[in-house]
């Protein structure tokens, strides 16, 4: 029962943050960052672990598959877009990947954090069940991948269009490719909000930086 409550509860709570942040429109209120936060401060205040939690949230993580299939109908509407842009697309992906693997290699280094979380953290720019295979194929540890790839998620949405704003950069193809690079699902699902065509191209900048980072992850860490 408490799982079923906490399934609902998550449901309600995500539906109450869409609707603030359709009405402050602020980067800071994205609904999946408030609600996250939600979520983790109910399970504080009532002592529920996340294995209670799960009992009902495995059914959302069941529905990630269906939402990532019903990317193809934007896929198929762009098409002819997708064709033009092929090549660019191709290179973007993949020095975005190499990028985002690099960046969080350098700051882990740099912190001089454990072998352990300098592994999981390598991943973080790609969708979460990738990072996590990719995470326990390198000796990491794929639930902390998860999370970082979460975090990665939720900053790219809430800071994303801003430096794009600063950036100047206003074309399909640079915020859509940017977003699915560096933010995964989350960052597509901005894209859509954005528009069709850049969640298109972000639905493949997504896949396309999934299959780079497994063939580059381990041999990032050779070097």
């Amino acid at each position: 029962m408490i799982g079923v409550s906490l399934l609902i509860w998550t449901i309600v709570v995500y539906i109450a943050m869409r609707k603030l942040y359709a009405r402050f429109y602020f980067p800071l209120l994205v609904p999946v960052a408030t609600s996250t936060v939600v979520i983790i401060m109910t399970l504080s205040l009532f002592h529920l672990s996340y294995d209670q939690y799960m009992i009902g949230g495995k059914w959302l993580v069941h529905l990630l598959g269906p939402a990532v299939v019903a990317l193809a109908l934007p896929l198929y509407q762009h098409r002819h877009t997708l064709k033009q842009f092929l090549w660019p697309l191709l290179c973007s992906t993949f020095f975005g990947t190499i990028i985002g693997m690099g960046s969080g290699l350098l700051f882990a280094r740099l912190f001089h954090l454990p072998e352990k979380i300098v592994r999981s953290i390598i991943p973080k720019s790609v969708t979460s069940p990738v990072a996590m295979d990719i995470a326990k194929l390198i000796d990491g540890i794929p639930t902390l991948a998860a999370v970082y790839v979460m975090i990665a998620g939720i900053f790219g949405a809430m800071f994303g269009p801003i430096l794009f704003q600063r950036l100047h950069i206003t074309t399909a193809l640079g915020i859509g490719s940017g977003l699915g690079a560096a933010s995964h699902g989350i960052g597509t699902a901005k894209a859509l909000e954005i528009g069709r065509k850049e969640a298109a191209i972000s639905s493949v900048a997504m896949t396309l930086s999934a299959i780079f980072a497994s063939l580059l992850c381990p041999l990032l860490l050779l070097l």
